[in-house]
């Protein structure tokens, strides 16, 4: 447990609570009244309130949304399952930056929708409600749909034989078993949707701000740490609440019910209704996830070639810095794929180390001083990936870590939030590992390390690669932090969209759909890859 907590030390309490000490001090003391005069102005209230009902709202729709097909990935067995259930976890693993471009080319100024019919919803409360929806929908269908799949439908149907009718059954019998998953996912919906950045900036406008795009303009526009640091706290303790709440709910799930092999539950449908929830399902898929997905590629050769024609223009305006007179890049924007790649590898590296540490030591030992470890795994998800960012930028300054010129400071960043999905991947599988085989080792003399090697890792080795796609997929896509600490001649694709985006001019909107979809083809590609080799499919991701 010592390398992982040293890294969460270094990495991410340091630089996060020098941020907000540089806010709160004056003079060497601190001042608190700081919190109650930024909490007191009646525009970051109005933040933090739209930050609280859209992320309640998000989560309304997604539950609504997701819960059927959950059910249908649970429940039925049918041709293509897998695949779709690769395509529906694509938005997941893609960077916001990606989701609010898909959506922006749907929705906004000259999309799809303005196209056909006049219609723009871009700096609309609903093109952000849609987006947060495409993001989040796996979350349920994997977080409930993997519960749902190793439910013994057998107790459903002997509460009918007693007489119950369908849905009290599924009341009494079903629902009691399923309310910690729906609630673990919908307070990880509600969580990433608090905290959303990307998706908000570019599909918000000025008129909308969560408390993350406020702290990124506190903090890189306006040069106000003390409001910056104040919203970071706000927004630590109430992610920090929701992570203990999930917790809680997630060890009452883990306790409480007995599973079979999802393999004995699902059948094909059956019956004009069962048919019919199916295609909702699948249209579902097509309207919410395939379609922005699909407008995206489309715009990123419209126009390329000629009038009303598709080619490679805007692709092959990558390979130049200055094409079109822009001056957005020191290098060509193609470069991005290649920088961000490697950062990607090495983060990837970074994030099994440590991960696989931390579960290593979440799985030998116990207690709440554990519970509270594994709770602190987690906070790199919903604590301010612009304050770790900007955090970065004034800790590590000096020698023995004087990393702000150094390459390697993107890919530490991007290990932060790639360490969760590798604990939270290899943690259910260790723990299944029968702990009298590592016994059995250590009586035949075998050390810690090469019992670890001969016993579990042949044992996890499925998991570890999982955990390694995961985390190499989010990594890649990593913005918060990133766009405050990749280097002008070394941007990663992300930040390269997000410069693209925030310039005008025809050829600068279709580079940063070209790169959005290379940069959505690598992540799934690599989630594909992820579906073959999987074997457990009641995680939660």
């Amino acid at each position: 447990m010592a390398v992982p907590a040293a890294f969460f030390a270094v990495f991410f309490a340091y630089p996060v609570t020098a941020i907000v000490g540089r806010g709160l001090k004056a003079g060497g003391d601190w001042q608190f009244g700081r919190i109650g005069d930024v909490l007191s102005r009646p525009d970051l209230l109005d933040v933090l309130w739209f930050t609280t009902w859209q992320a309640l709202a998000s989560t309304a729709l997604t539950l609504l949304i997701a819960l059927p097909g959950a059910y249908v990935f649970a429940r039925f067995d049918f041709p293509g399952k897998q695949v779709l259930r690769a395509v529906v976890t694509v938005p997941f693993v893609l960077p916001t930056v990606v989701v609010g471009t898909a959506f922006l080319a749907l929705l906004g100024r000259g999309g799809l929708l303005d196209e056909l019919w006049g219609v723009r919803l871009d700096t609309t409360v609903w093109a952000i409600l849609l987006a947060h929806v495409f993001f989040n929908y796996a979350v349920v269908v994997r977080t409930v749909g993997g519960l749902w799949s190793q439910l013994d439908p057998r107790q459903e149907e002997a509460a009918r034989v007693l007489g119950a009718g369908r849905f009290a059954a599924f009341r009494r019998v079903t629902l009691p078993a399923l309310a910690p998953a729906v609630a673990a996912a919908a307070l990880m919906v509600f969580l990433f949707t608090f905290t959303s950045f990307g998706v908000v900036q570019i599909l918000g406008g000025p008129a909308y701000s969560t408390l993350e795009v406020e702290i990124y303009r506190q903090t890189a526009q306006l040069l106000d740490l003390p409001t910056a640091a104040v919203l970071t706290l706000v927004q630590f303790a109430a992610v920090g609440g929701i992570l203990a709440v999930h917790a809680a709910t997630v060890r009452r799930r883990e306790r409480a019910l007995k599973l079979v092999d999802a393999a004995q539950t699902s059948r094909r449908p059956r019956g004009a209704g069962q048919w019919a929830l199916l295609g909702g399902v699948l249209l579902t898929a097509l309207l919410l996830i395939l379609l922005p997905l699909g407008v995206l590629v489309e715009r990123s050769f419209d126009g390329a070639g000629g009038a009303g024609g598709y080619g490679f223009g805007y692709y092959r305006a990558l390979q130049s810095a200055g094409a079109g007179g822009s001056s957005t890049f020191l290098v060509p924007p193609l470069e991005a794929v290649g920088n961000s790649l490697r950062y990607a590898l090495v983060a990837t590296l970074i994030a099994l180390v440590v991960g696989g540490l931390a579960a290593a030591a979440l799985t030998r030992r116990a207690g709440r001083l554990v519970r509270g470890f594994d709770a602190l795994l987690m906070l790199p998800l919903g604590v301010s990936a612009v304050t770790v960012g900007f955090g970065f930028l004034i800790t590590l300054d000096k020698p023995p870590l004087d990393l702000r010129t150094s390459w390697i400071l993107v890919p530490l960043a991007q290990a932060l939030v790639g360490v969760p999905f590798v604990v939270r991947t290899m943690l259910p599988v260790l723990r299944a590992v029968d702990e009298r085989l590592r016994e059995a080792a250590a009586v035949l003399g075998a050390s810690p390390l090469r019992a670890w090697r001969e016993v579990d890792l042949p044992l996890v080795r499925r998991a570890v690669l999982v955990a390694a796609g995961f985390a190499f997929a989010v990594s890649l896509g990593e913005f918060g932090a990133t766009v405050f600490i990749a280097r002008p001649d070394n941007p990663t694709l992300p930040v390269a969209v997000a410069r693209l985006l925030g310039r005008s001019g025809e050829l600068n909107y279709g580079q940063a759909m070209a790169l959005s979809t290379i940069l959505m083809l690598v992540c799934a590609v690599s989630l594909l890859l992820l579906e073959r080799i999987r074997t457990d499919r009641s995680g939660e991701f």
